[in-house]
């Protein structure tokens, strides 16, 4: 991840930092807390009115894209050449511009480290998050946090309705660029501020889960050591249905514990 310093040229003061993930090329911006609608970027203006301060991936891209030279520019080819760039790259073009565009006087300059304020805010980012039930997601936040979202509570979201409506899309849900958002299928977007603001907090930690993984996920090997029986007797159990897996792979199944148990009962 790279990240930027958002900086107002007329006072000197920071207005925010643009974080960039290289690997899935998003954007993420993080404005300051003490922005009012009028001093916040003309962009994002209407978050910081709602008291929003983290702008999500599509707005962040446009603000970057105000800020460069566009990829259909007449003379690309001789401006890649004169920059030594053997394609078009919108951080490289950012970077040489110091994100400088002639409709405001902010511009950009590279961090080391990551600030203290964006450190913060990524506490409550995602860690982990799936599909469960109907329409719920078990969310897993960097603070340790466990939380169950209904996403029938979030229907003012954008595209949330649609996400219900539509069971595959439901499940297709995935973890976003930083734990910043959930996404599903890559265009539907719900940051992890409102999972983590309207989700149920199951009193519980990551670590529990964990240690449940330990204790009671088993192999076909782990299998054959507690029921004292051949690799043949489990697979036998398991095409008769009297032992069934939590997940199959060709390289081998795994088990809940306390349904082997339940074989030699």
């Amino acid at each position: 991840m790279k990240i930027y310093e958002i900086i107002n040229e007329e006072d000197s003061c920071t207005v925010g930092f643009l974080l960039y993930y290289e690997k899935e090329k998003n954007y993420i911006t993080e404005l300051v807390g003490d922005l009012d609608e009028w001093n916040a970027p003309l962009l994002f203006s209407n978050l910081v009115k709602q008291g929003i301060y983290t702008v999500p991936r599509d707005l962040s891209l446009l603000w970057v894209k105000e800020r460069i030279i566009p990829p259909t520019r007449q003379n690309i080819s001789a401006i890649l050449a004169n920059h030594k760039l053997n394609e078009y790259d919108e951080i490289k073009f950012l970077e040489i511009s110091e994100g400088r565009c002639s409709q405001d006087s902010l511009r950009i300059k590279k961090m080391k480290e990551i600030p203290d304020l964006v450190r913060k805010r990524q506490e409550k980012n995602l860690a982990c998050v799936f599909p469960t039930g109907e329409n719920r997601l078990l969310c897993f936040f960097a603070d340790d946090t466990v939380k169950r979202v209904d996403l029938n509570k979030l229907m003012s979201e954008d595209g949330v309705e649609k996400v219900i409506k539509n069971r595959e899309l439901f499940l297709s849900a995935t973890l976003g660029s930083g734990g910043c958002y959930v996404t599903f299928n890559d265009s539907i977007d719900v940051p992890a501020r409102c999972l983590y603001s309207y989700g149920e907090d199951l009193g519980v930690k990551r670590a529990d889960f964990l240690d449940f993984l330990r204790w009671n996920v088993l192999d076909t090997k782990d299998v054959c050591n507690l029921l004292s029986c051949s690799r043949q007797n489990v697979s036998y159990l398991t095409k008769q249905k009297d032992l069934s897996p939590v997940k199959e792979n060709v390289m081998g199944n795994l088990y809940l514990k306390e349904d082997v148990l339940r074989t030699g009962w």
